[in-house]
């Protein structure tokens, strides 16, 4: 099903390239895992034709979806939900480019698109333009900007008036708790960057982070995992340990940058 709606994809003369990403680009996938498809394209796809097309292969279709990227978000016949991005290449090139060759960083998540390129599985590629793009950007870390991270984000986390320990401790004194969520979630975006730019990997994204992490880096803080279940055991029913929890994060993280 899915190998016939690439087919009819690729036939968009608008589209130049198609990849697949996620778990379905790698090993780590079963028969219900989703699908992440990015449709690479010269110009915009009218609705009539993505429609015309996803209907014979899905049960259920959000059409023209654009919360982060222009999306179709749907639900194939065979249950199994699949998101369609559309990019244009030469937008996508220049956003990894700020990354990897200007040393751009970003207050979390700096190299996901960088990893989302590095990984993605190419279905289609017409012009040849996307593996070269792939092939431009596999090359090792650059130090500017593992220390750009580092030194940007470290500077989020703790010790300046607009870190986000001291919005923390400010909510929980509060008692809002949803700044509490919010601040809390923006810290470790800051924490899990720097951690991937320390060992020279790049970001693949905000899910499964922990278990990730353990598999793949091979600099991690003392108790990495111990004190990260502290924080979050803590955080709603005993805030009074909040601030210790996060200062020995901190404290540990150090340590190692």
């Amino acid at each position: 099903m899915v190998e016939k709606l690439f087919e009819e994809l690729k036939n968009i003369t608008e589209v130049e390239a198609i990849a697949l990403g996620g778990s379905r680009a790698g090993e780590a996938f079963d028969e219900k895992s989703d699908y992440d498809v990015y449709l690479y394209c010269t110009g915009d796809i009218d609705d009539t034709t993505r429609n015309n097309i996803l209907e014979k292969y899905c049960d259920y279709i959000e059409l023209g979806n654009h919360f982060w990227e222009l999306e179709d978000n749907c639900t194939l016949k065979n249950g199994i939900d699949i998101d369609i991005l559309y990019r244009n290449l030469d937008d996508f090139t220049n956003d990894v480019a700020s990354v990897v060759e200007g040393f751009n960083a970003r207050t979390g998540y700096t190299t996901c698109m960088w990893h989302n390129l590095l990984t993605c599985k190419i279905i289609c590629d017409k012009n040849g333009r996307l593996q070269a793009t792939k092939d431009r950007f596999n090359v090792p870390y650059p130090k500017e900007l593992k220390e750009n991270i580092i030194n940007k984000n470290m500077s989020l986390l703790s010790g300046m008036l607009p870190s986000y320990d001291s919005q923390i401790l400010k909510a929980v004194k509060r008692g809002d708790l949803v700044s509490v969520n919010h601040r809390t979630s923006a810290f470790f975006e800051s924490y899990f960057d720097i951690l991937f730019a320390l060992n020279e990997q790049t970001h693949p994204g905000e899910k499964r982070l922990l278990s990730l992490s353990k598999k793949n880096l091979r600099i991690l803080p003392a108790n990495f995992e111990e004190n990260i279940n502290k924080l979050f055991a803590d955080l709603f029913t005993n805030p009074e340990n909040i601030g210790d929890d996060i200062a020995e994060i901190v404290i540990e993280l150090r340590k190692i940058v």
